[in-house]
């Protein structure tokens, strides 16, 4: 049986230990399984906004949290307050036995600055764009954020 499906569903590549949030977004929006988003800056930060199904793995019970609960051939996009943050939370990961860790480059910030969704105390609190209704402006949008450098 799984013969049968490994020829309809091609193998993903493996993940680079750095991201850019189109890769993470791109994976999103087309459906992609088996991958987990861990954002590990303080739990009251996360809960004022955070990657839409991020999982608050603060950096400094990463390791306890996260190998009882996460299978370590996932795949795992983390990112924290600042790059630096990021990094050190894939290097804790990698060394609790993940292997296909990548750090999010630019974080949330980076996330938003490409129109990826969020959600949190702050972010319900944001108005919707002109576009969030619109069909062919949302298009137009999504054409003008996949050439921003993040």
């Amino acid at each position: 049986m799984s013969n049968l499906i490994e020829g309809i569903i091609p193998q993903q590549p493996p993940i680079e230990p750095q991201s850019d949030a189109h890769v993470l977004k791109s994976r999103l929006e087309w459906g992609e399984p088996a991958f987990t988003i861990l954002d590990v800056r303080d739990r009251q930060v996360f809960n004022e906004g955070h990657i839409l199904g991020a999982m608050a793995m603060p950096i400094g019970d990463l390791a306890e949290r996260a190998v009882p609960s996460i299978d370590k051939n996932r795949d795992i996009y983390v990112y924290g307050g600042n790059d630096e943050e990021s990094a050190q939370a894939a290097q804790v990961l990698r060394s609790a036995g993940f292997v296909h860790v990548s750090q999010l480059k630019g974080g949330l910030a980076a996330w938003k600055a490409i129109g990826g969704p969020t959600e949190g105390i702050i972010e319900s609190r944001t108005p919707p764009g002109k576009d969030d209704y619109n069909v062919v402006d949302r298009l137009k949008n999504h054409v003008e954020t996949q050439q921003k450098e993040v």
